[in-house]
């Protein structure tokens, strides 16, 4: 596909920007990210991961309403913060009971997970054990498929069967990074030069869905 040809050219290194030192901080990384910036939950996470250091910790958390209180605050400015509270603590209690205190490394065992869709899973395998299981879709990536034609559909799931069928395979597990990176750094939601991006020039109808000036 000429788009990620050139996403490649622009974003050669291209990678995750959470920062995580495990699978399961990366699960709970991925799960703060909802509805919140990158940037925002890596500021909460370098104080949480100190403090819950280990599965345990978010295991005992779970156990009483302070502990799940505390846990809260901790996570709070991420936005949506009880439904996260509820749903990572949830995972912490599945991973230890269920999968020996390790994230599994299927597609159809994480997905089980409490607050694990599509995109936190193939994430989290990607990342953590190099299994690539699909394509994520982001909110970068939908409105990058809704720019070029890549898809008829704003639902991830549809989308993300599209995207597998345009891009060879052995690039799943990268062009998703590239597409954010396009939306973060050079073609924002907001409006912004087009004369600086090489991807108009290769489909000139996306200008049309782009706010520029």
């Amino acid at each position: 596909m000429r788009l990620d040809r050139a996403l490649k050219r622009l974003f050669p290194k291209a990678g995750i920007e959470l920062n995580y030192g495990s699978p399961w901080e990366l699960l709970v990384a991925v799960q703060l990210s909802a509805q919140c910036t990158d940037k925002m939950v890596n500021k909460i996470t370098a104080k949480l991961f100190k403090k819950y250091k280990t599965l345990d910790d978010y295991v005992k958390a779970r156990k009483s309403q302070k502990g799940t209180s505390t846990f809260e605050q901790a996570i709070k400015s991420s936005g949506f913060y009880k439904n996260k509270t509820k749903n990572i603590l949830a995972a912490a209690k599945m991973i230890k009971e269920k999968y020996g205190g390790k994230v599994p490394n299927k597609i159809e065992d994480i997905l089980k997970i409490p607050g694990v869709a599509r995109k936190t899973a193939t994430v989290v395998l990607k990342e953590s054990y190099g299994v690539v299981a699909g394509i994520t879709v982001d909110t970068h990536v939908i409105r990058f498929t809704q720019r070029f034609d890549l898809s008829d559909y704003k639902d991830a799931v549809r989308i993300e069967k599209d995207l597998m069928q345009l891009v060879p395979k052995k690039e799943w597990g990268n062009i998703t990074h590239r597409m954010i990176h396009y939306g973060r750094y050079l073609a924002p939601a907001r409006a912004y030069d087009i004369s600086r991006d090489p991807l108009v020039k290769i489909y000139p109808q996306a200008a049309k869905r782009f706010r520029t000036r």
